[in-house]
């Protein structure tokens, strides 16, 4: 275990398939961005207190550019304020890779700069040691 401490992340990568398109131009509702960061706060509260944890409140979610199915994308959390039980933690998602349909069949491209999709604030909480 990594004891909690201000600057500690945690970040995973997903490809988005197909199926996972919810509105035309295959795009991917932003239930999926707060979905990851729920995934990666829960690997957080792992390493850092030996418990999943509880997510408790987003104070800020923000989103910034589309998600689509064939993209890649990447969240990370990082941890911006320690209390007793409470962590803060930091979010974003990024698109790094981007399928290109437009070329035909299974294109894509790795993005040059990254594009970053979602940002967000949240609040979760541990059971005292």
């Amino acid at each position: 275990m990594t004891r909690a401490v201000e600057g500690f992340s945690v970040t995973h990568r997903r490809y988005i398939s197909y199926s996972e398109a919810h509105y035309a131009g295959n795009l991917v509702d932003g239930a999926f961005s707060l979905a990851m960061f729920g995934d990666v706060a829960t690997e957080t509260c792992i390493r850092t207190d030996d418990d999943e944890g509880l997510f408790a409140s987003y104070s800020d979610v923000q989103f910034l550019a589309a998600v689509r199915a064939g993209d890649i994308v990447e969240a990370t959390g990082v941890i911006t304020r320690v209390g007793n039980r409470s962590r803060t933690i930091d979010f974003t998602l990024s698109v790094v890779c981007r399928g290109r349909p437009d070329r035909g069949g299974s294109s894509a491209d790795v993005l040059a700069e990254p594009i970053i999709a979602t940002k967000a604030t949240g609040t979760v909480v541990v059971p005292t040691s």
